[in-house]
């Protein structure tokens, strides 16, 4: 949530994206998972997994194509591979997320290389425009890197420009990603 330069995050759950089938159709797909179900199965790339979802009411506020999942199964569970790159490990806890703080990430970068990365997050961003009339919102998409800071592939993309009442505006300037993030080494 955003209200000019006032910011706050809620973790709500994970995202998985898979590639089966939705009703009748084989396709590409993306579900929205809760914390709970996360540590049970210990999701990671390469599972199979199978559930009934709902479609999300609100794409604005959702990530993802569905959520509410049940009957959540892990069909098989991927097994290590020693070649395999570390950010395609099992996620961290939501709460070892906001221990190491993110820093915005280039959409551009997140689509073609931080998609499967454990480290890249595609959040729902609400915009509270004037903050004496909080019914006044705009929604919109923002993606951060929780990874190392050594990372080669990541690009932080242009800063983050907030509305407000007014016309005004508020640019976040980049001293926020590196108080987010100082108290990590860079490759922690």
């Amino acid at each position: 949530m955003r209200s000019f330069d006032q910011r706050s995050h809620s973790y709500l759950g994970f995202s998985l994206f898979l590639n089966g089938v939705v009703g009748d159709e084989k396709r590409d797909f993306s579900v929205g998972v809760g914390k709970a179900a996360q540590e049970k199965f210990q999701f990671k790339v390469g599972d199979e997994v199978s559930g009934e979802s709902s479609p999300i009411n609100d794409p604005r506020k959702e990530p993802v194509e569905f959520y509410k999942t049940s009957k959540l199964e892990l069909k098989s569970s991927s097994q290590p591979q020693s070649n395999a790159p570390p950010w395609n490990d099992i996620p961290v806890s939501l709460g070892e997320y906001r221990d190491r703080g993110h820093r915005r990430l280039s959409s551009r970068t997140y689509t073609s290389h931080c998609l499967n990365c454990k480290w890249g997050c595609n959040m729902p961003v609400e915009m509270i425009i004037d903050q004496w009339n909080p019914s006044q919102k705009r929604y919109r998409f923002e993606t951060f890197c929780y990874g190392p800071k050594s990372c080669k592939i990541y690009k932080a993309g242009p800063t983050r420009i907030v509305p407000g009442r007014k016309g005004m505006s508020w640019e976040e300037p980049d001293w926020v990603d590196e108080e987010n993030t100082d108290h990590r080494t860079d490759d922690d």
